[in-house]
């Protein structure tokens, strides 16, 4: 019987596999240049020097192309971002906002699922930057959008409509449940004061809900929503049609 590892089949088969290992190991550096442009078939001791030499560089260069278009997304993709996010506070600005609204309103159409609109408005943000300073008042928006955002759901969109104004989009919820939210919101914000430079400072907020169909404008369901706000402010607030 002969030993084992002794079959020349086998030994080739084995040196094949320990060079394809190393080649693995060694990534790029390991790969003939034809292979690394996508040109099997060729081995390395075909090519001239010169033609090896210009392959290598042409293989670094497309390497080197790969990285800068990775970059290139990464920057675009951060510039969006950006591009939807509120200078001051870190949710969506009006304009990402309301491109959201107009999304959840034509699946609301599609679908003919629930959705709603929350308007908010801080109350006394005069008298928060009259008494304590702007960065005080600044502070406040962040720790009221800090506040929304904890309590609302991945699927719910917070943004910032302008000033002291607050939008959350409810997904799947209709105006009694969005009533409901909307008053747990607030009272969530109540309960939550702002600690500044060592003194409390007590804040709270108005709130309308417009529950919107499939018909609605964007812009509408925003206005339909701060009438309700004002509604509430003023003690008339309605449910229903």
């Amino acid at each position: 019987m002969s030993r084992r590892g002794s079959n020349p089949a086998e030994a080739n088969v084995a040196r094949h596999r320990l060079r394809q290992a190393r080649d693995e190991e060694s990534g790029a550096e390991g790969v003939e240049p034809c292979a690394a442009l996508g040109i099997p078939g060729t081995p390395a001791a075909a090519l001239s020097p010169e033609l090896h030499e210009w392959l290598a560089r042409l293989a670094a260069e497309r390497d080197r192309l790969r990285d800068e278009l990775a970059k290139a997304r990464g920057r675009i993709a951060s510039l969006e971002r950006l591009a939807d996010e509120d200078t001051l506070i870190p949710v969506a600005n009006r304009r990402a906002f309301v491109r959201q609204l107009t999304r959840t309103i034509a699946f609301t159409h599609r679908y003919g699922v629930p959705a709603s609109v929350v308007y908010f408005d801080v109350n006394n943000m005069k008298q928060i930057n009259d008494m304590h300073g702007h960065p005080a008042g600044d502070a406040a928006l962040r720790h009221i959008a800090a506040v929304l955002g904890d309590n609302t759901r991945s699927s719910d969109i917070v943004g910032r409509l302008g000033g002291d104004e607050f939008g959350v989009i409810l997904a799947q919820t209709d105006e009694l449940q969005a009533h409901g939210k909307a008053a747990a919101l607030a009272a969530a914000i109540a309960d939550t004061p702002l600690r500044w430079d060592g003194v409390t400072i007590a804040l709270s907020a108005a709130w309308g809900v417009h529950a919107f169909s499939g018909t609605d404008d964007p812009q509408h369901a925003i206005e339909a929503a701060d009438r309700a706000m004002y509604q509430q402010k003023r003690g008339t607030v309605r449910i229903g049609p």
